[in-house]
């Protein structure tokens, strides 16, 4: 599931047996968020990490804000982060109130009891999202400024408050209840004066956490399938690397496909050697778990001719070159990571840069879980194939497989 996902999509993976309509109820949300909390920690650890998390996140939001007024129209993207970052608070508050545990309904419906706070929503309990927001509002791009920074800043020293609070030895729970009403407060005020729907929020914070931790994944079927098969990818390929010399002493390494070279001849092209000339596993990885790769098309004349938008559009220089960029810039950033040995998560902010760099193309759809198993795959093949110097390099598009093999 991607990043825009509606919430009838939402809610069919989270909770296909219960064919609910209508708006985001507060509860149903609160149970979602914390059935996509894949921390693992428990009790007094969990409720420091999400304490922490609601902290950082209330911070992020205001340094969108900060963006905003800096920058102004040359910030293009404030919309779309700042609906994400409220929907990161929204997701942390309501984990951390599970923990507690108090509803999120029962939060709100204290929270509207008393007047006084420019509250213009459902007075009367309000269960759903849309109820603690004026009712009919059309919200447009939302906003920066002043006052909308200075709400934030009141949000952000509730959430201190709480998180000070957590660190005390146990509470009472009307004392926390209080304190939580309170930062309700100040994030629905903060919404409202920033033009930020929160039923948006809400839902595209559940649909960025299915992105990475969907309870059922779902590969999605080959971007080819329906082309003949002289233009599809091959569902297996066994790829061989292997490393030579050239006269002067510079290793360089030729892959082969059924005995027949493929590509040219790659070497670092770098002035300090960092095993570049093995980067092409990243490619074939992308082939195996997403079923995409403009470059191995190219390089196996696979290019979708029969359809020219698609062989223009999908499979021409401009799909290779953003492939290469990303290939790149992975490579890169892995390197620096120890080609990340042992890494089982990658950071959300390096898989939502890839997301942005292939807008546009196909596999723009593919969910960022799928790349984050393509990279982390691709990395432990390459790091057997600098190790080993050569191997055969397993694509398995069916089975959603990556693997070395060495060359007997």
């Amino acid at each position: 599931m991607t990043r825009g996902a509606t919430l009838e999509q939402v809610r069919r993976q989270l909770a296909p047996s219960r064919n609910m309509t209508g708006d985001l109820m507060l509860d149903e949300y609160q149970r979602f968020a914390v059935k996509l909390n894949r921390t693992g920690l428990k009790d007094g650890a969990a409720l420091d990490f999400l304490m922490m998390g609601l902290f950082g996140e209330t911070g992020s939001l205001l340094s969108e804000v900060k963006k905003k007024q800096r920058d102004k129209r040359a910030y293009f993207s404030y919309r779309q982060s700042s609906i994400e970052e409220l929907g990161d608070v929204l997701w942390y508050f309501a984990n951390v109130a599970r923990l507690v545990p108090i509803r999120l309904s029962d939060i709100a419906g204290r929270a509207t009891e008393v007047g006084g706070w420019g509250f213009r929503g459902t007075r009367h309990r309000p269960r759903t999202f849309a109820a603690l927001q004026e009712a009919g509002r059309e919200f447009g791009e939302p906003v920066g400024g002043r006052q909308v920074e200075r709400r934030l800043v009141v949000l952000a020293s509730r959430v201190g408050a709480l998180l000070d609070l957590g660190r005390r030895a146990r509470p009472d729970r009307e004392t926390i209840m209080h304190t939580m009403v309170e930062v309700f407060r100040a994030l629905v005020a903060a919404a409202d004066i920033a033009h930020i729907n929160l039923h948006d929020a809400a839902v595209a914070s559940l649909a960025k956490s299915l992105d990475r931790f969907p309870p059922v994944r779902t590969w999605g079927g080959p971007f080819d399938e329906d082309f003949d098969v002289d233009e599809q990818l091959p569902r297996r390929m066994e790829i061989m690397f292997r490393e030579k010399l050239t006269p002067a002493g510079v290793p360089y390494v030729i892959q082969q496909w059924k005995g027949i070279n493929i590509g040219d001849r790659l070497t670092d092209n770098a002035q300090i050697p960092d095993d570049y000339r093995y980067h092409d596993v990243f490619h074939l990885s992308y082939v195996a778990y997403l079923g995409w790769s403009p470059v191995i098309r190219a390089l196996l004349r696979l290019k979708r001719r029969s359809e020219p938008k698609v062989d223009e559009q999908e499979d021409g220089a401009r799909a290779i070159i953003t492939e290469e960029g990303i290939s790149n810039w992975i490579f890169a950033h892995g390197l620096r990571h120890d080609a990340f040995e042992g890494v089982t998560r990658l950071d959300y902010g390096l898989l939502k840069t890839i997301r942005q760099m292939v807008k546009g193309y196909e596999v723009e759809s593919r969910p960022l879980w799928i790349w984050e198993e393509a990279i982390i795959r691709g990395f432990e093949v390459f790091r057997e194939l600098r190790k080993n110097k050569s191997g055969i390099v397993v694509v398995d598009m069916t089975r959603h497989l990556l693997a070395y093999r060495p060359i007997k």
